[in-house]
């Protein structure tokens, strides 16, 4: 009997990839739920097998109809740009709390569902500094994104423990692939170079970030449906860490670009140092990421190069922020 899947932020980045390989690659029913917001585009889907729900997490009476029938939850709905959060956390609140708690609210009052995945980000634990945060390590984020995640996260686990909703929650470093959001540092970078455009690095650029390619924290995700046990979380990191200078050098050395397009701007308020991520709680289960960063980046940079019309719309409304 097939499974009924609904996949919140479907046609966001993460969302759109986790859609496009499991259609691929799995026999569920799939419907995707989305606001489209901005950072949506409803050519990241080309497949009619899926059923489109346009909703609001916010709006109660919308998930309530989306939930009907549905096995599976896997949450990739959020609002995840920093900078928009820097500048004002409103919208952050309603769909990475609020929204969360509609969904929880409605598993609370109907248990037809039987697994719930929430998708949240390393940046809940805060400056790694000269360690590695393991799924134990205390949460400290340090802006209103990453604390909106965090506030997710705990409200998850206290639903887990009062009332006992399957659910499981994945942590993943900083994701680069095909279907990015250009405000995002390593899609402007490749945009940037493509037309010849200073390309603005926060501080220094000595930020350190782990890199995991879009399809290896898919299939973690999906390891996670598969095995996971509910009431915990399972960090997914690629144990590749580079600078955001490092990164955007890779890039340009592998598009014959100069480095004098790189352009320093001051940094941003409550700018991390370094996330790090210790994954062994889910390689244990079977979980190996494949795609190392120069293959992964040759793909991505492949994917914009051939793909202009797909963000070229974008060019007016690119924050010159990176992530």
């Amino acid at each position: 009997m097939q499974k009924n899947i609904l996949v919140t932020g479907g046609y966001g980045f993460i969302g759109s990839n986790f859609v496009n390989y499991l259609l691929k690659n799995y026999d569920y029913n799939i419907k995707v739920f989305d606001k489209l917001t901005y950072a949506s585009n409803l050519n990241n889907i080309k497949n009619d097998n899926i059923e489109f729900i346009k909703g609001d997490l916010f709006n109660k009476i919308d998930i309530e109809k989306a939930l009907k029938d549905v096995d599976i939850i896997v949450n990739f709905a959020a609002e995840s740009h920093v900078d928009r959060s820097i500048v004002d956390a409103h919208d952050f609140l309603n769909s990475n709390i609020y929204g969360v708690y509609n969904i929880l609210d409605y598993m609370k009052e109907n248990r037809n569902i039987e697994k719930f995945i929430h998708i949240s980000t390393d940046e809940v634990y805060g400056n790694a500094l000269n360690k590695k945060f393991d799924e134990n390590s205390c949460l400290n984020p340090n802006n209103p994104y990453s604390a909106t995640k965090a506030s997710a996260d705990l409200l998850i686990l206290a639903y887990f423990k009062t009332y006992g909703i399957p659910v499981s929650i994945t942590r993943s470093s900083n994701n680069y692939g095909p279907y990015q959001h250009p405000e995002k540092l390593i899609p402007k970078t490749i945009i940037y170079a493509l037309l010849d455009k200073k390309i603005p690095i926060y501080g220094n650029g000595k930020n350190r970030r782990d890199w995991l390619y879009v399809d290896d924290n898919v299939k973690g995700i999906i390891k996670v449906m598969a095995r996971g046990k509910n009431g915990e979380i399972y960090n997914i990191g690629s144990e590749i860490e580079l600078e955001n200078i490092e990164i955007v050098k890779k890039i340009l050395h592998i598009m014959n670009k100069p480095e004098s397009l790189i352009k320093c701007v001051n940094d941003r308020p409550g700018n991390d140092l370094r996330y790090s991520l210790d994954s062994s709680k889910l390689n244990a289960l079977g979980f190996k990421p494949e795609v190392d960063i120069n293959e992964g980046l040759n793909k991505t940079i492949d994917w914009y190069k051939n793909n202009k019309s797909w963000w070229e719309n974008y060019l007016n409304n690119i924050d010159l922020y990176n992530k």
